[in-house]
């Protein structure tokens, strides 16, 4: 099982997950050339995907859907909500509306031979999820866009192989930054986005012996940047609750505008 962020921050997020038989993308939120260029450095083409499963409808997760979707005819799943709001957009343009798949919070659904399990997650987006993706004994999770997380959250990111988590701002950086003040309340909100020290404790909430990859994402290009997440990060596991040190783990920062490492579970 791999997985692969093609892109992920404020700008755009597109993350890879597949076994040796299925190939699925978690969001399309960057250019078609760009998703195409990604897949092809880890041997892959747009047409060997086996479907898009969409996290929640913003642009910096949706803006390459339309054109790779009716370019290879991929089955698009998301919530019924999610799926409503990606309908209307005019990019989606003559895509086969049938291939629109709904999916559950806490449903489990399959694509080939990966099993896929989405959890509501709090966004201000219509029906937002994060997913759980399994195949036979291995499990990655994709989970970013959360403006907090609770127990439903931890328990719904335990015995992970790979993680890849929100780490989108720092919040000193954010309340001196340029942004008008209802978008730093909106960004550090309940329906907002984790803060690096707030994606430094969660990680205390679920690392254990069998985590083998942790990666960072969806970073604020204003108000965050790869070190200062990085450390951050660190200190928090450093100085948290759990049994384990930062060294522990392999942590690195997914990049808006490279491809992070392939994990290999």
């Amino acid at each position: 099982m791999r997985l692969v962020s093609i892109a992920s921050g404020s700008s755009g997020n597109c993350t890879y997950v597949g076994s040796d038989r299925t190939h699925i993308l978690v969001d399309a939120g960057i250019s078609n050339r760009r998703i195409e260029q990604g897949l092809n450095e880890i041997g892959l083409k747009g047409s060997e995907l086996d479907g898009i499963i969409l996290t929640h409808e913003h642009s910096d997760h949706v803006k390459g859907l339309g054109v790779l979707a009716r370019r290879h005819h991929l089955r698009i799943y998301g919530t019924k909500e999610t799926l409503c709001e990606v309908a209307a957009m005019k990019g989606l343009g003559e895509y086969p509306r049938e291939l629109l798949t709904p999916v559950s919070p806490d449903v489990e659904f399959t694509v080939g031979d990966l099993v896929i399990r989405p959890f509501s997650i709090d966004h201000d987006a219509a029906n937002p999820v994060a997913y759980r993706v399994r195949h036979g004994q291995k499990t990655v999770a994709v989970a970013t866009d959360m403006g907090h997380y609770d127990q439903y959250i931890i328990d719904h990111l335990q015995g992970l192989d790979a993680v890849l988590l929100e780490s989108n701002h720092d919040r000193n950086m954010l309340e001196a930054g340029p942004y008008p003040y209802y978008l730093k309340r909106r960004i550090m909100g309940d329906r907002g986005h984790l803060s690096n020290e707030a994606a430094g404790r969660l990680l205390n909430d679920i690392l254990h012996d069998g985590l083998k990859q942790i990666l960072l994402g969806h970073l604020s290009r204003e108000n965050n940047y790869a070190e200062l997440a990085y450390e951050t990060v660190r200190l928090e596991i450093e100085q948290g609750d759990s049994p384990y040190h930062s060294g522990d783990f392999p942590i690195e920062v997914a990049r808006r505008d490279a491809m992070s490492m392939v994990v290999h579970v």
